[in-house]
């Protein structure tokens, strides 16, 4: 049997949450730019912030929480198949009885 390769096991659990934390946090900073911009801005644009201020939560859950699976190695394919056990050799004759 073939062993794991390292480049085929999964990131760490520690790695993986700090990727999550790096994206949440530049998601969440990202919010507080465009609640203090409400502050600024007027007209369309303060529409804008404000859409980013109350959606950008969600989808900053839903992007943190997304685990990247890693590249697999290239799947070798199976020498021939071997049956093990018992083959018969039946005539044609015997399956007509």
């Amino acid at each position: 049997m073939k062993q794991q390769s390292i480049t085929s096991l999964p990131a760490s659990p520690e790695v993986e949450r700090r990727n999550r934390m790096i994206k949440y946090s530049i998601a969440m900073g990202v919010r507080v730019v465009c609640i203090v911009l409400m502050l600024f801005v007027h007209g369309w644009w303060l529409v804008l912030c404000a859409i980013g201020a109350i959606a950008l939560p969600y989808f900053a859950v839903v992007v943190a929480n997304v685990k990247i699976a890693p590249r697999g190695a290239e799947v070798l394919r199976p020498g021939s198949v071997e049956l093990y056990g018992e083959t018969s050799t039946r005539n044609v004759d015997d399956d007509a009885r």
